[in-house]
Formats: C-alpha cells, sequence, structure tokens
C-alpha cells in the first residue's frame, strides 16, 4: 500500500472516530444530567453516580482534539474541541467551590449545547467530503 493510500485510510478512520467521539460526548452529558436529576429529585445517593461516571467520559474531547488532528478536521472542529475541554475543567472548577457552584448546571447547559454542536458539525463535514465536497 502506498503512503498516500495510507495516510488517507488513517485520515478517514481518523474522522469517523471524531464523528464516535463526538455523539458519544453528547450522549455522555445527557446521562451525566440524569443522574444528577435522579440525585437532586429522587434519591440523594445518586449523587454518587453523576461523581464517579464523569471520569469515564471526561478524556473524550481531548482524545477528540487529538483525532481532529490527526484526521486533519478543520481548524474550526478543533477549537471546539478544545473549548470542550476548557468546559469540562470548569465544571470540575464549580463543583467543588461554593461560590461559583450555581454556574455548575449552566455550564453543563454550554457543554451539551456545545458537544451537539461539534457532533454535528462533525457528521456534516464528514459526510459533505466523503461525498466530494471540499474541506471548510
Amino acid at each position: 500500500m502506498s503512503k498516500e493510500r495510507h495516510r488517507n485510510k488513517m485520515m478517514y478512520l481518523s474522522r469517523w472516530m471524531f464523528a464516535i467521539l463526538a455523539w458519544g460526548l453528547v450522549v455522555s452529558v445527557v446521562v451525566q444530567t440524569f443522574w444528577a436529576g435522579m440525585a437532586i429529585f429522587n434519591n440523594p445517593i445518586y449523587w454518587k453516580n453523576h461523581i464517579v461516571f464523569v471520569h469515564f467520559f471526561e478524556m473524550v474531547p481531548i482524545l477528540m482534539l487529538i483525532v481532529a488532528f490527526a484526521g486533519r478536521l478543520p481548524k474550526k472542529l478543533c477549537w471546539q474541541s478544545a473549548g470542550l475541554i476548557g468546559l469540562i475543567f470548569i465544571q470540575y472548577f464549580t463543583a467543588n467551590l461554593k461560590i461559583v457552584g450555581m454556574l455548575h448546571p449552566v455550564i453543563a447547559l454550554g457543554l451539551f449545547f456545545m458537544s451537539w454542536n461539534v457532533a454535528r458539525q462533525s457528521g456534516t463535514w464528514h459526510l459533505s467530503t466523503e461525498q466530494g465536497g471540499k474541506e471548510k
């Protein structure tokens, strides 16, 4: 297999992996919100699930950023992936400081909408380039 063909195959796989990771992050944020809601409205014991579950997806935006560069995705998606990393960091910060803790659910909304937007863009961009479209 030629180097160019190998590189194209790796870019193709990286782009698919980015889309899968992006949609996985969207689902994870929804599940995380579900655990918080269960703790608030049903039983406080669910806070444990809320606290533990974040460790399963906190690295996803970092992987998305790495895969975005490997797949030569548009800089916009790279920057948005970096923004997702920042939002998760801010979530940790607001969860542990009472003064800014009220921002925790608001930032979670931002995390959801930004991850949804990145996931939607990754699928649209991936399909347009796969069908012969130009990279944006």
